[in-house]
């Protein structure tokens, strides 16, 4: 955050953070640890970083934690350090999708806050019963859906609330990757290995990987519910067992439409989430790839560009932006806000005090209707692309 734009700290004492997951090997743990530090909410101090003891307590010497505070499982971290007068209060997921559900309510069931990797889990089943123990527990839970904290995308959202488009007609959301485009699960690649395993994964592949951020995305900026979807979800590469490109139809609740394309074997493509919302009004256009900038179009008017960091942004995108402009921020400051609003809310119930309304972390609920998407989508795959109403 700047300077002069602070999340509200309700008192100045770290949170004490662990990890589950995230150790030797592993990319997604470090941008965890980096994004708790960013803006010193966090202080890591436990972790079960492995699958094998042995790996994780390689990972926690790396990591320069105490060595009685890594642990060979995280049932016995958890037991451990609800038991420990300086034990962690908080704990990031940061594991494969299939180890997301039973260290998620083994902490909840400690007393301990959760921050977890998206998706939820593997299965839409699982998905409710970890929102009745989120729910049972009124502890804070946050998934890190981290492009919904870019700056420019919580301004693409305030201003389709505020009416800016008019009501919203269309919604074109993508998101092309190449990096599958060859049998990487084959070749010893680890997140592929496990991305492409359903039994790890889930059932949906490319879809949980990455369609679920591009419907997060759709869903946060237009905050439009879904009604029902028509999903062609589709596997190149030979053997295999999951999809690895995605192509849906949306209808939604107010008589919007929507198109979705997800892929991991679009060749030229790194990363390429872009979202266009066209409203009776104006549209809007957001890309990752150029993340501090958001072009807005009104009907008969010139084209604008609205700058991270720049006038005429709402009170939400200036929050969510540490550096001047014309200084780019992107993928790890988002990472950052989201662990930063995380920190205000478990201050805030670790005190008694109400949740602020205006942090927009995402929490259970939308990690439940990311999870509903991806199962709506499979079921109308396996139907020839029939027509399939969320279950959420």
């Amino acid at each position: 955050m700047s300077a002069q734009q602070k999340p509200p700290a309700i008192n100045k004492r770290r949170i004490r953070l662990g990890m589950v997951g995230g150790g030797e090997g592993a990319f997604i743990g470090a941008v965890h640890r980096l994004a708790a530090r960013m803006d010193d909410h966090y202080e890591f101090v436990a972790g079960a970083l492995s699958s094998t003891p042995e790996k994780s307590r390689r990972s926690g010497a790396a990591l320069n934690l105490d060595e009685a505070r890594v642990y060979d499982d995280f049932a016995s971290m958890a037991k451990a350090e609800a038991a420990r007068p300086d034990g962690i209060e908080a704990v990031s997921i940061v594991t494969p999708n299939h180890m997301h559900k039973a260290p998620i309510l083994t902490f909840l069931k400690a007393g301990i806050d959760v921050i977890c990797d998206k998706p939820l889990t593997i299965s839409l089943d699982d998905a409710l019963e970890i929102e009745d123990a989120v729910k049972a527990s009124k502890l804070v839970f946050a998934l890190t859906h981290n492009y919904s904290a870019y700056p420019l995308v919580r301004q693409a959202r305030a201003m389709v609330q505020a009416g800016d488009l008019g009501a919203v007609r269309l919604v074109h959301v993508e998101y092309p990757q190449d990096w599958l485009c060859t049998p990487q699960e084959t070749s010893g690649n680890k997140q592929a290995e496990w991305r492409t395993d359903p039994a790890r994964s889930g059932a949906g592949g490319c879809i949980g990987d990455i369609g679920t951020h591009a419907f997060q995305l759709a869903d946060f900026i237009t905050n439009l519910p879904l009604e029902e979807l028509a999903a062609d979800l589709s596997s190149f590469s030979p053997g295999r067992r999951v999809d690895d490109n995605v192509q849906i139809m949306l209808r939604y609740q107010n008589g919007a439409r929507g198109m979705l394309w997800a892929s991991q074997v679009a060749p030229g493509h790194d990363n390429g989430l872009k979202i266009r919302v066209y409203g009776e009004k104006g549209s809007l256009e957001w890309m990752q790839a150029q993340p501090n900038s958001l072009q807005v179009a009104r009907l008969g008017a010139p084209i604008q560009i609205y700058a991270r960091g720049g006038a005429g942004l709402g009170a939400g995108a200036a929050l969510g932006s540490r550096l001047p402009p014309g200084h780019p921020e992107g993928y790890l400051e988002a990472f950052g806000n989201l662990y930063s609003e995380a920190a205000v809310a478990i201050r805030a119930r670790r005190m008694g005090q109400a949740r602020p309304a205006d942090l927009l972390v995402p929490g259970i609920d939308d990690a439940v209707k990311g999870m509903a998407f991806i199962d709506a989508a499979l079921t109308s795959s396996k139907n020839n692309a029939g027509w399939v109403k969320p279950r959420r």
